[in-house]
Protein backbone atom coordinates (compact mmCIF):
# COMPACT_ATOMS: atom_id res chain seq x y z
CA UNK A 1 0.00 0.00 0.00
CA UNK A 2 1.21 3.49 -0.88
CA UNK A 3 0.02 6.33 1.34
CA UNK A 4 0.17 10.13 1.42
CA UNK A 5 0.25 11.91 4.77
CA UNK A 6 -0.52 15.59 5.30
CA UNK A 7 0.43 17.13 8.64
CA UNK A 8 3.16 14.63 9.50
CA UNK A 9 4.97 17.07 11.81
CA UNK A 10 1.92 17.64 14.04
CA UNK A 11 1.12 15.50 17.04
CA UNK A 12 -1.47 13.31 15.29
CA UNK A 13 0.55 13.15 12.11
CA UNK A 14 3.63 12.00 13.98
CA UNK A 15 1.68 9.06 15.36
CA UNK A 16 0.19 8.19 11.99
CA UNK A 17 3.61 8.38 10.35
CA UNK A 18 5.08 6.03 12.94
CA UNK A 19 2.34 3.45 12.37
CA UNK A 20 2.56 3.71 8.58
CA UNK A 21 6.33 3.25 8.55
CA UNK A 22 6.08 0.23 10.84
CA UNK A 23 3.25 -1.46 8.89
CA UNK A 24 4.61 -4.34 6.79
CA UNK A 25 2.02 -3.85 4.04
CA UNK A 26 2.91 -0.17 3.53
CA UNK A 27 5.75 0.08 1.05
CA UNK A 28 5.75 3.83 0.42
CA UNK A 29 4.88 6.91 2.50
CA UNK A 30 4.87 10.39 1.00
CA UNK A 31 4.55 13.27 3.46
CA UNK A 32 3.41 16.67 2.24
CA UNK A 33 4.35 19.71 4.30
CA UNK A 34 6.13 23.02 4.38
CA UNK A 35 9.12 21.48 6.14
CA UNK A 36 10.71 18.00 6.05
CA UNK A 37 9.79 15.55 8.80
CA UNK A 38 13.40 14.91 9.75
CA UNK A 39 12.83 11.13 9.65
CA UNK A 40 15.01 8.76 7.65
CA UNK A 41 13.40 5.60 6.37
CA UNK A 42 13.64 3.72 3.08
CA UNK A 43 9.84 3.89 2.72
CA UNK A 44 9.67 7.64 3.32
CA UNK A 45 9.76 10.59 0.94
CA UNK A 46 9.15 14.17 2.09
CA UNK A 47 7.51 16.51 -0.39
CA UNK A 48 8.13 20.10 0.67
CA UNK A 49 5.31 22.23 -0.71
CA UNK A 50 4.48 25.82 0.25
CA UNK A 51 1.17 26.64 -1.44
CA UNK A 52 -1.53 24.45 0.09
CA UNK A 53 -4.16 26.12 -2.03
CA UNK A 54 -2.65 24.85 -5.28
CA UNK A 55 -1.01 21.47 -5.86
CA UNK A 56 -0.72 21.68 -9.64
CA UNK A 57 3.09 21.84 -9.52
CA UNK A 58 3.24 18.62 -7.47
CA UNK A 59 0.82 16.45 -9.43
CA UNK A 60 3.48 14.08 -10.72
CA UNK A 61 4.61 13.32 -7.16
CA UNK A 62 1.02 12.86 -5.96
CA UNK A 63 0.05 10.17 -8.47
CA UNK A 64 -0.06 6.43 -7.83
CA UNK A 65 -1.28 6.24 -4.22
CA UNK A 66 -3.84 4.06 -2.47
CA UNK A 67 -4.69 6.19 0.57
CA UNK A 68 -4.36 9.69 1.95
CA UNK A 69 -4.38 10.55 5.66
CA UNK A 70 -5.13 14.26 6.07
CA UNK A 71 -4.02 15.24 9.59
CA UNK A 72 -3.31 18.89 8.83
CA UNK A 73 -5.17 21.34 11.02
CA UNK A 74 -5.03 24.50 13.10
CA UNK A 75 -6.66 25.66 16.30
CA UNK A 76 -9.57 28.04 15.82
CA UNK A 77 -8.73 29.95 19.01
CA UNK A 78 -8.63 33.67 18.31
CA UNK A 79 -9.25 33.25 14.59
CA UNK A 80 -11.87 34.92 12.42
CA UNK A 81 -14.12 32.51 10.57
CA UNK A 82 -12.88 33.53 7.12
CA UNK A 83 -9.26 32.84 8.11
CA UNK A 84 -10.09 29.55 9.80
CA UNK A 85 -12.17 28.45 6.83
CA UNK A 86 -9.30 29.23 4.45
CA UNK A 87 -6.83 27.14 6.46
CA UNK A 88 -9.33 24.34 7.07
CA UNK A 89 -11.82 24.02 4.22
CA UNK A 90 -9.80 25.55 1.37
CA UNK A 91 -6.59 23.63 2.10
CA UNK A 92 -8.31 20.27 2.62
CA UNK A 93 -10.44 20.61 -0.50
CA UNK A 94 -7.52 21.76 -2.66
CA UNK A 95 -5.70 18.56 -1.70
CA UNK A 96 -8.75 16.29 -1.93
CA UNK A 97 -9.88 17.56 -5.33
CA UNK A 98 -6.39 17.14 -6.75
CA UNK A 99 -5.97 13.65 -5.31
CA UNK A 100 -9.36 12.30 -6.40
CA UNK A 101 -8.58 13.37 -9.96
CA UNK A 102 -5.13 11.78 -9.90
CA UNK A 103 -6.04 8.71 -7.81
CA UNK A 104 -9.77 7.95 -8.21
CA UNK A 105 -9.39 4.57 -6.45
CA UNK A 106 -7.92 6.23 -3.36
CA UNK A 107 -9.27 6.07 0.20
CA UNK A 108 -9.21 9.52 1.83
CA UNK A 109 -9.21 9.91 5.62
CA UNK A 110 -9.82 13.37 7.08
CA UNK A 111 -9.33 14.33 10.73
CA UNK A 112 -11.91 16.69 12.20
CA UNK A 113 -12.99 16.24 15.82
CA UNK A 114 -15.69 15.28 18.29
CA UNK A 115 -18.49 17.83 18.11
CA UNK A 116 -18.15 18.55 14.40
CA UNK A 117 -21.42 19.92 13.07
CA UNK A 118 -22.59 17.85 10.10
CA UNK A 119 -25.34 20.35 9.36
CA UNK A 120 -22.68 23.07 8.90
CA UNK A 121 -25.23 25.54 10.26
CA UNK A 122 -24.65 25.56 13.99
CA UNK A 123 -23.47 28.41 16.22
CA UNK A 124 -20.00 27.00 16.97
CA UNK A 125 -17.67 28.33 14.30
CA UNK A 126 -15.02 25.59 14.20
CA UNK A 127 -17.63 22.82 14.27
CA UNK A 128 -19.56 24.43 11.44
CA UNK A 129 -16.46 24.82 9.24
CA UNK A 130 -15.29 21.30 9.98
CA UNK A 131 -18.73 19.97 9.12
CA UNK A 132 -18.74 21.83 5.82
CA UNK A 133 -15.31 20.38 5.08
CA UNK A 134 -16.41 16.83 5.91
CA UNK A 135 -19.49 17.12 3.72
CA UNK A 136 -17.52 18.43 0.75
CA UNK A 137 -14.96 15.62 0.97
CA UNK A 138 -17.65 12.95 1.33
CA UNK A 139 -19.26 14.28 -1.87
CA UNK A 140 -16.10 13.67 -3.91
CA UNK A 141 -15.85 10.43 -5.96
CA UNK A 142 -13.14 8.70 -3.95
CA UNK A 143 -13.29 4.91 -3.68
CA UNK A 144 -14.02 5.64 -0.01
CA UNK A 145 -13.72 8.56 2.40
CA UNK A 146 -13.80 8.52 6.20
CA UNK A 147 -14.13 11.39 8.65
CA UNK A 148 -12.23 10.75 11.89
CA UNK A 149 -13.53 12.60 14.96
CA UNK A 150 -11.15 12.08 17.89
CA UNK A 151 -11.85 13.64 21.29
CA UNK A 152 -9.07 13.61 23.91
CA UNK A 153 -5.92 12.26 22.25
CA UNK A 154 -3.05 10.98 24.35
CA UNK A 155 0.30 11.29 22.54
CA UNK A 156 2.42 8.13 22.57
CA UNK A 157 6.04 7.30 21.75
CA UNK A 158 7.26 10.87 22.20
CA UNK A 159 4.85 12.63 19.82
CA UNK A 160 4.41 16.30 20.68
CA UNK A 161 2.27 19.18 19.47
CA UNK A 162 3.88 22.05 17.58
CA UNK A 163 1.60 24.48 19.44
CA UNK A 164 3.28 25.62 22.65
CA UNK A 165 0.12 26.02 24.72
CA UNK A 166 -1.04 22.55 23.64
CA UNK A 167 2.26 21.18 24.88
CA UNK A 168 1.68 22.95 28.17
CA UNK A 169 -1.78 21.44 28.52
CA UNK A 170 -0.49 17.94 27.83
CA UNK A 171 2.40 18.41 30.23
CA UNK A 172 0.02 19.51 32.98
CA UNK A 173 -2.72 16.93 32.38
CA UNK A 174 -0.86 13.89 31.08
CA UNK A 175 -1.21 12.18 34.45
CA UNK A 176 -4.99 12.20 33.96
CA UNK A 177 -4.88 9.85 30.96
CA UNK A 178 -5.25 6.56 32.91
CA UNK A 179 -8.19 8.05 34.84
CA UNK A 180 -9.90 9.32 31.71
CA UNK A 181 -9.27 6.05 29.91
CA UNK A 182 -10.87 4.10 32.72
CA UNK A 183 -13.91 6.25 33.41
CA UNK A 184 -14.54 7.96 30.05
CA UNK A 185 -13.30 5.44 27.45
CA UNK A 186 -15.69 6.72 24.78
CA UNK A 187 -13.87 10.04 24.74
CA UNK A 188 -10.23 9.00 24.95
CA UNK A 189 -7.90 7.61 22.30
CA UNK A 190 -4.19 7.72 21.47
CA UNK A 191 -2.03 8.74 18.54
CA UNK A 192 -1.12 5.07 18.14
CA UNK A 193 -4.77 3.98 17.91
CA UNK A 194 -5.56 6.74 15.42
CA UNK A 195 -2.71 5.64 13.15
CA UNK A 196 -3.70 1.99 13.33
CA UNK A 197 -7.37 2.82 12.74
CA UNK A 198 -6.54 4.86 9.64
CA UNK A 199 -4.51 2.03 8.20
CA UNK A 200 -7.28 -0.44 8.96
CA UNK A 201 -10.00 1.50 7.14
CA UNK A 202 -7.61 2.00 4.21
CA UNK A 203 -7.12 -1.77 4.02
CA UNK A 204 -10.55 -3.09 4.91
CA UNK A 205 -13.02 -0.24 4.66
CA UNK A 206 -15.78 0.33 7.21
CA UNK A 207 -19.56 0.58 7.14
CA UNK A 208 -19.43 3.99 8.81
CA UNK A 209 -18.21 7.09 6.99
CA UNK A 210 -18.03 9.21 10.15
CA UNK A 211 -15.71 7.52 12.63
CA UNK A 212 -16.33 8.81 16.15
CA UNK A 213 -13.82 8.53 18.98
CA UNK A 214 -15.07 5.19 20.32
CA UNK A 215 -14.95 3.78 16.77
CA UNK A 216 -11.36 4.96 16.34
CA UNK A 217 -10.37 3.17 19.54
CA UNK A 218 -12.13 -0.04 18.48
CA UNK A 219 -10.52 0.00 15.03
CA UNK A 220 -7.09 0.83 16.39
CA UNK A 221 -6.91 -1.57 19.31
Amino acid sequence: MKVILFGATGMLGQGVLREALSAPDVDRVLTVGRTPTGHRDKKLTDLVHQNFGDFSSAERQLTGFDACFFCLGVSSAGMKEADYRHLTYDFALAAARTLVRLNPRMTFVYVSGTGTDSSARGRVMWARVKGETENAILALPFRAAYMFRPAFVQPMHGETSRVSWYRGIYAATGWLYPVLRRFFPRYVTTTEEIGRAMLRVAREGDSKRVIENQDITALGT
